[in-house]
């Protein structure tokens, strides 16, 4: 196997990809939603409503939480621990929904997207291997994702730090158990999902069932994310560790089986039925 040519091949598909509005205008969207529109105003509201009704609801809500979990939280007032409760533990899913969500899309449609635009026969009768085509589809479709995640955590670091950190006495964000979400939890949770999508969308007849395939594989991951950030509240960097470590064994055992899966005969659409 040459990971040159596996670099190639990826840069082919990533090339394709930038060039359409169709991918990187929604791809923008969505971060700028979930990474600073969303946060920006649910942080903002939060710290700016002193006094009010919902702040001592909220504030009764943290303190009937379990002891390890509120030794965790930081903030001399009711609105500072909301605000840090808010920003390093129940928005942490949007670090895994939003990459889930890009590399899924583009996942969906990379090979079956090769049959539909009549650049399947071309591939399949490359000098490139299968384990090589099938490496640089999910290098092209995991780094998207990615990228855009690391730009809007970027984002979304200066936001908390901008409208907590004065709660807070000062800039406090990313976490430690942030940097291990988004190093160490969150690539391994793309490729699980992208080792199912790619096995789908090399089975399917059109982008359209490849897609909606991809919905249902990325729904249970996202609910997971909802587990990890329930995790985090309890001990932030042995949660993140241990999900992490037990999603890169997944990871791997997906991938070893999907690059198995694809062939010449997926990539020219024989034996496919529907």
């Amino acid at each position: 196997m040459s990971w040159h040519r596996v670099m190639i091949m990826a840069r082919i598909d990533m090339k394709r990809l930038f060039k359409s509005r169709d991918y990187w205008i929604p791809m923008a969207l969505l971060s700028g939603i979930f990474f600073v529109i969303m946060p920006f105003v649910l942080l903002s509201m939060i710290t700016g409503i002193t006094g009010s009704n919902i702040v001592e609801q909220v504030g009764g809500v943290l303190n009937a939480l379990p002891g390890p979990i509120q030794d965790n939280l930081q903030g001399d007032t009711p609105e500072a621990q909301a605000a840090y409760a808010f920003a390093v533990y129940l928005l942490a899913p949007i670090a895994i929904i939003v990459p889930l969500t890009i590399s899924s899309a583009v996942g969906a449609q990379t090979i079956v997207g090769e049959r539909e635009r009549g650049t399947g026969e071309f591939l399949a009768h490359s000098p490139l291997t299968d384990t090589e085509i099938y490496l640089g589809k999910l290098i092209a479709s995991l780094i998207p994702g990615y990228l855009a995640t690391a730009i809007g955590f970027t984002a979304y670091s200066l936001i908390v730090n901008f409208r907590v950190g004065p709660e807070m006495g000062g800039w406090f964000f990313p976490t430690a158990g942030w940097w291990l979400l988004i190093l160490w939890v969150v690539p391994p949770f793309i490729a699980i999902a992208l080792s199912i999508i790619l096995w789908v969308s090399s089975r399917v007849k059109s982008t359209a069932a490849a897609q909606q395939a991809a919905s249902l594989v990325s729904l249970p991951i996202i609910i997971a994310s909802y587990a990890i950030a329930s995790g985090l509240l309890y001990d932030p960097t042995v949660a993140a560790f241990s999900v992490g470590a037990i999603a890169w064994v997944l990871a791997i055992i997906g991938l070893v089986s999907g690059s198995k899966a694809l062939s010449r005969e997926r990539l020219l659409g024989v034996g496919i039925d529907g």
